[in-house]
Order: structure tokens, then sequence, then C-alpha cells
């Protein structure tokens, strides 16, 4: 089975020959993968290493009317750091390369390559009656992986994160404790 080791989206328009000069640069081939995640949104792809303990696969895919994942797979061993670095600054690379608009990349190592959907302001007087923080968490460490991140996660990406959660009307009901520690994490960067 394929997992993901790293997806990077993108937003944007590509024109035929944009997207064969990207399939070029990557090395893809114009076959679409036929195994693991979302199989069916892939247009090229390559294997990348192919051992019985180290498998990479390199993907292209297509999601909505310009919506490019370029996704890094591993089956059995996971990619190493350095691997996977490797392989952020290539698909950044391309991302940036060919006008598209980076949206998210997962996992995360800075904080613009997380997604912040935009922030929409609650108008005053506007009812927060029944707002409420249904998650058992009030504690900073716990809310990580809730949202995605791991507790080795950069500062900026959880800083990123934390301001997302934040912004929600569901924040004014966390426990005291927790709207403290994200206050005094957000003061310490």
């Amino acid at each position: 089975m394929l997992w993901p080791a790293l997806r990077v989206l993108s937003q944007g328009e590509l024109t035929t020959s944009q997207q064969r000069q990207l399939r070029h640069m990557l090395q893809l081939d114009d076959i679409p993968r036929t195994e693991g995640p979302a199989a069916a949104t892939s247009i090229a792809h390559r294997v990348v290493t192919d051992s019985p303990d180290d498998r990479l696969v390199l993907d292209l895919a297509r999601t909505g009317e310009s919506g490019w994942v370029l996704t890094l797979f591993f089956e059995g061993t996971p990619p190493t750091a350095d691997t996977v670095a490797d392989h952020r600054t290539l698909l950044r690379g391309a991302v940036e390369q060919f006008g598209l608009t980076l949206v998210e990349v997962t996992p995360a190592a800075t904080a613009d390559e997380v997604h912040t959907p935009p922030h929409q302001p609650t108008t005053a007087g506007e009812p927060t009656i029944g707002t409420v923080w249904d998650l058992p968490y009030d504690d900073l460490d716990h809310l990580w992986p809730h949202v995605g991140l791991r507790n080795t996660a950069p500062a900026d990406v959880k800083a990123a994160k934390l301001r997302e959660v934040m912004r929600s009307p569901a924040w004014s009901a966390a426990p005291p404790t927790l709207r403290r520690q994200a206050e005094t994490f957000l003061d310490q960067l």
C-alpha cells in the first residue's frame, strides 16, 4: 500500500504545453498511478526507487478545474527526512516555476505551507449563544494532533494552525488553561 510522505497542493491554470513541461521536468511517465489513495485523480507518475524495503512514487494528480497535487508516496520504509526535504524543494520549485499558487504542503515545514482559510470576521452583535468547545483538550500539546500536526512540528507551523483555531467562534468557549497556553506560545515567538 502506498502512503503519502509529502503532498503539495497548488492552484492555477496550466496549458497543455505547460502540463507536458511539468511532467518532463519531474521525469514523470504519462501513465496515471493505479494504486494508493486518490489514484483516480492521477495523471502521471514515476517510481523513484523500487526495492523490497523502500519504494517511492512521485505522482501528479489533478483536482477540480485548476487544482494540482504533487505527492511523494512510499511503500515499506518511510523516506528519510533528507529525501522528503529534497522532494519538498523540487516540488515547491515546480509550483513556483509554473506560476501556480501554493495552497498547502503536508507535512508543513514552514508557516507559508499551512493552509488557512480566509478569515470571515463576525459581525458586531452576531449571536454567539450556543458556542461550545466540544474537544476534550485543555492542554496545548493535546491540541496539535487534532489540527493535523505532530508535537515536533516547527513552531511557526504550529503558530499558523493555532491562529486559525483561535479565529473560530468556538475558541471563546475553550478552557481558560488552553487559551492562556496558546497566548503564551504565540508571545514566545
